[in-house]
């Protein structure tokens, strides 16, 4: 079945059916139209699923994705263009451009935690690149992946654009096939799958994967504004964002009134009961709810630690006194919980981040300009911050993940 799709996408593809840009141009149309037509499906299915108040799936999901397909829709025309090239001296009288052209049969394999933002952001840049496009939604989304293969082929172009539901035998079926690009957004261990079953065929892949992602905090930060924008972007979708702030890395001067900051904002934005408040979610699944509780010291939780099994809730939780040996720092949390550490020196926080594994995402606070700038031109990472979290996402002018 999964081959059967990727010829018909392949043979769609051929006919030149997604060249023109007024095709690319009605695909994007569409898109916007399937979620702002169908919002109230969507947050019901993320509700379902996640736990997600309505508020969070329109901002974060259906905004951006409607965004998205109006930004590249209005920049089409500029993309598709032949772009002029000056030729050497010797070559003259030749003339030379550069045109883009599109791939031909696009994978996307998307995730869970954003599973509306996540499968159609990377379809309205694949649509308007002028693909076919194979979407594979997340097993652990029921509900979303089943409500896009309801819609997807009631608003899009059904012979260029297919929806693969199922679990890792699907995926793996699909990974077979010689898909011209592969879009994957998840964990790296699947990430390995992926980048190993493509070089197979010299796919050329997309990774989005994640990692510990560090929010640095020195001396001068105003921390009053960074505990409000820290929680609200580490407890936003309960900890189950991938750039999310992974661990607090801060001065040790300003630690003790850090945490205290922290602990007054979680119950500012939550409540003092959080898992009794209407607007905090829920794990995705018992395994992963295992897991991160897991990674719970009670002897180093300073705030929350509480959870109810029945609701798959863990409570927005602080860890003091942390160190990198600790098991919560040997992973990548995905979850309401936020160890803070400290460090003896910036320039010995910017080593030791350059010592672990490539960071998707990377903020500090700071009041001094030096500082920020020694972090983010010493640190290598995806896309981040200066004073604020997440932000980086919400605008289609940097690239996804940075």
């Amino acid at each position: 079945m999964t081959n059967q799709t990727f010829e018909q996408l392949k043979k769609t593809y051929e006919s030149g059916r997604t060249r023109p840009l007024a095709w690319r141009r009605a695909q994007l149309n569409a898109l916007r139209r399937l979620v702002t037509e169908n919002r109230d499906a969507f947050v019901s299915s993320a509700m379902a699923d996640l736990g997600k108040p309505a508020a969070e799936t329109v901002l974060m999901e259906l905004n951006l994705v409607a965004g998205e397909a109006q930004f590249v829709r209005n920049r089409l025309s500029l993309w598709t263009a032949r772009h002029p090239k000056a030729m050497h001296w010797m070559l003259q009288p030749a003339a030379g451009w550069t045109i883009a052209e599109p791939k031909g049969v696009v994978l996307i394999i998307s995730p869970w935690n954003y599973p509306v933002l996540l499968a159609l952001e990377p379809m309205a840049d694949a649509l308007a690149a002028g693909n076919a496009v194979c979407l594979k939604p997340s097993e652990l989304s029921p509900n979303t992946s089943k409500l896009l293969a309801e819609l997807v082929p009631q608003y899009l172009d059904s012979e260029a654009v297919r929806v693969v539901e199922g679990g890792p035998k699907e995926t793996g079926e699909l990974l077979k096939c010689p898909f011209n690009h592969i879009f994957y957004t998840g964990g790296g261990h699947v990430g390995k799958i992926v980048m190993r079953a493509a070089a197979e065929h010299l796919t050329p892949v997309t990774l989005e994967l994640g990692g510990k992602s560090p929010c640095l905090v020195d001396r001068t930060a105003n921390l009053k504004l960074a505990a409000r924008r820290i929680v609200f972007g580490k407890f936003l979708n309960c900890g189950q964002t991938c750039v999310a702030p992974d661990y607090i890395y801060c001065d040790p001067e300003i630690k003790e009134a850090l945490v205290a900051e922290l602990r007054r904002q979680i119950t500012r934005q939550y409540g003092k009961e959080p898992l009794k408040n209407r607007n905090y979610g829920k794990i995705i699944n018992e395994k992963h709810f295992d897991r991160i509780n897991s990674l719970i010291d009670p002897a180093k939780t300073v705030c929350g630690g509480g959870s109810n099994r029945e609701t798959l809730q863990i409570e927005p939780t602080v860890l003091d006194n942390v160190t990198f040996e600790d098991p919560v720092m040997q992973q990548e949390i995905f979850g309401p919980v936020l160890p803070v550490l400290t460090y003896d020196s910036l320039g010995g926080a910017v080593a030791k981040i350059n010592s672990m594994a490539h960071p998707l995402a990377l903020y500090i606070f700071t009041e001094d300009e030096k500082n920020a700038r020694e972090v983010t031109s010493r640190c290598g990472f995806g896309g981040g911050c200066i004073n604020d979290v997440l932000i980086h996402l919400a605008t289609s002018n940097m690239g996804f993940g940075g």
